[in-house]
């Protein structure tokens, strides 16, 4: 499953609490699209901010709505034992993978970062995508920690932060980390504005929050990646350089992609958990010129 495009959708919060009907409008979009893998509960899908009992039900209402594509539940949370819960919740509602990300309000160190990845892949029955965000969880992983914890038996693949933008720096991160890895573990780019860069440097996966509400033209970059049109990947991606720059300037995608999800009516525009709160009146407005720009809808 670690191949092609992995979406990860908004999980829509308002103040009644989880809006179902709007997530099951996002997953809709993302079952019609075909794409490759759906990422439940990631960043976008605000897992670090839900209890345990809504995380079952979210991903509870994803694998009803998401059929046979393969679905990635993250498992991330501060403790140990509360991941394995998690882990034990996701395996038993029909996760084909999980995603670990090394959350911690101590930093951590290397070792305790590997102690998590082993512990949790000893007790899995499904495969272990390391969720490598240093803008989240603040641990910056070395190629050498990767190269340990992708040997432990159970690990995929590992979603990788954006690459740098000159191909020829991509294509050198993308084959140190590779030589560090066994063969049959994938790499998958996130960081939606270096997503072709990294596609076209020889990640498998774009692990994608563009995806995850507009699939179509995030499937057409992947498609051309598989393809070898490497051309193709940058002109998309740079067709979309508009939403890229709402993404810089709002310190990353969430903000963005709550509101887009409300401007084309999917849920509420203010659908985020607090302490997150709305983008402001001009903002949205912004955001909605953009997608009619684009002819995201």
């Amino acid at each position: 499953m670690f191949k092609g495009l992995s979406a990860f959708p908004l999980t829509p919060i308002t103040s009644a609490g989880i809006d179902r009907q709007g997530f099951i409008k996002i997953l809709e979009r993302l079952t019609a699209a075909e794409v490759d893998s759906v990422g439940i509960l990631g960043s976008t899908g605000s897992y670090a901010y839900l209890t345990r009992e809504q995380r079952k039900h979210v991903a509870a209402v994803a694998k009803q709505h998401t059929g046979d594509i393969p679905m990635m539940i993250c498992v991330g949370a501060i403790s140990t034992e509360q991941v394995l819960y998690l882990a034990e919740d996701a395996q038993q509602l029909g996760a084909s993978a999980l995603l670990l990300p090394p959350l911690s309000y101590q930093r951590l160190n290397d070792d305790e970062v590997f102690c998590l990845f082993e512990t949790v892949t000893q007790r899995a029955s499904v495969p272990v995508c390391v969720y490598d965000n240093p803008g989240t969880t603040h641990f910056m992983f070395s190629d050498e920690l990767h190269g340990h914890i992708a040997a432990l038996r159970g690990v995929k693949s590992i979603k990788i932060p954006g690459v740098p933008s000159q191909p020829e720096a991509a294509l050198a991160r993308v084959r140190n980390l590779r030589g560090k890895i066994p063969h049959d573990v994938t790499i998958g780019i996130s960081g939606d504005d270096s997503a072709a860069t990294g596609l076209n440097a020889g990640c498998e996966v774009w692990y994608s929050v563009c995806g995850g509400l507009f699939p179509e033209v995030a499937k057409e970059i992947t498609q051309a990646a598989a393809a070898k049109d490497s051309q193709k990947v940058m002109e998309c991606s740079a067709r979309l350089e508009p939403l890229w720059a709402l993404f810089r300037k709002h310190g990353g995608s969430i903000r963005v992609i709550a509101a887009a999800a409300g401007i084309i009516g999917l849920t509420n525009t203010d659908c985020l958990p607090r302490p997150l709160l709305p983008l402001s009146a001009d903002n949205i407005a912004e955001i909605a010129g953009v997608l009619k720009q684009l002819a995201l809808n």
